[in-house]
């Protein structure tokens, strides 16, 4: 990664829905079903109440984030950093920017799920506020639990 170029954070285009896609697959999805194929990100860029947010450094994507927005809460579907990138601060930051979006609609908590094993990602929500909510055992597909995640947002975070 060169960290002689800025980090930009803007919402991801159509084009790009198949480098998510893959990131996704390779990054989140490793040893599972393919589920968020680039037909799916599509449909979820397109969604007025999901935000697909794309971390670029160069004109190039290093992570990304999938949220989606409800009333009072939102759900964290997906975020990823390409591993060369990785603890440069890119994860910390799309978390950032959508939990700011997420005050200034006025919703009040974020949920997500992270595989169990998942010690490095718990590690790093665990950073940021998120604390354990429930277990879910066979979560990902009937043969692996997941971790519920939660952090209830303030004004002031």
């Amino acid at each position: 990664m060169n960290l002689d170029n800025p980090l930009v954070l803007r919402a991801a285009h159509r084009s790009e829905a198949a480098a998510i896609g893959s990131m996704s697959r390779l990054q989140v999805e490793y040893g599972l079903n393919w589920r968020w194929t680039p037909a799916k990100v599509r449909r979820f860029i397109k969604d007025e109440e999901t935000m697909v947010l794309v971390a670029s450094v160069g004109g190039v994507i290093e992570g990304f984030a999938i949220m989606k927005f409800h009333d009072d809460d939102a759900h964290l579907f997906l975020l990823a950093v390409q591993p060369k990138a990785r603890r440069s601060g890119i994860g910390k930051a799309l978390v950032e920017w959508l939990e700011k979006s997420c005050r200034t609609a006025g919703i009040k908590r974020i949920r997500l799920e992270v595989r169990a094993t998942n010690h490095e990602a718990r590690h790093f929500y665990e950073h940021l506020g998120y604390r354990f909510v429930s277990e879910v055992s066979g979560y990902y597909e009937r043969r692996e639990a997941a971790i519920v995640m939660a952090k209830m947002l303030t004004a002031g975070d």
